[in-house]
């Protein structure tokens, strides 16, 4: 079973992550943060991972340390479910319609950190989350997984749309990245032998 948990803390945050990667899509999560919850709620779900975050942080500054720190540990966790990559498809591709939002999200698990990411957010804030944060999040989850992220807002006028469907196309991308590829489970997706 691809599936493991971590434990982090700092002076900022502590946090406590559970990931299994061939679940059903059930979450339990508690940031401090109630968007932050319904966004990795909703990324759980259409990635059909099982997930678990408790995190304590400071958030009587703002959301940004809890924000970023569970995009580290996802992205760890991540990486450890998929050890050397064997067996992979290694890129997902998720283009989401969220009404009147429009998301393109495409990952490749190569082994080199890197985030393209284009958004016009209408909103600086929805409810007390800051938008910019998403962003953040995205940053630390490319690295420390070791992949290329791409997320582009092809349209869009509600920013909780736009960033719904920014974690909903995620996770669908992130689904067909990390799931095998039918006949070929012992192989490393790469003809260089190795992608960590």
């Amino acid at each position: 079973m691809r599936s493991t948990t971590i434990n982090r803390r700092t002076a900022e945050t502590d946090i406590a992550l559970s990931l299994n990667l061939d679940g059903k899509g059930e979450s339990r999560i508690q940031t401090g943060c109630g968007f932050l919850d319904h966004m990795l709620t909703l990324f759980a779900r259409h990635g059909r991972f099982d997930l678990t975050v408790s995190c304590e942080g400071d958030m009587h500054v703002d959301a940004h340390h809890t924000t970023e720190d569970i995009g580290i540990v996802l992205g760890q966790a991540f990486s450890r479910c998929l050890d050397e990559r064997r067996g992979i498809n290694r890129y997902g591709y998720f283009l989401l319609p969220m009404d009147e939002a429009l998301i393109a999200a495409a990952v490749d698990i190569s082994g080199r950190p890197c985030l393209g990411f284009e958004a016009a957010f209408p909103a600086s804030k929805v409810g007390d989350f800051d938008t910019e944060l998403v962003k953040e999040f995205l940053l630390a989850l490319t690295r420390t997984l070791g992949a290329s992220i791409h997320v582009r807002q092809l349209a869009g006028e509600n920013t909780h749309h736009i960033i719904e469907g920014m974690f909903k196309a995620l996770g669908r991308a992130m689904k067909q990245a990390v799931a095998f590829e039918p006949g070929f489970e012992d192989e490393i997706p790469s003809t260089k032998g190795t992608i960590v």
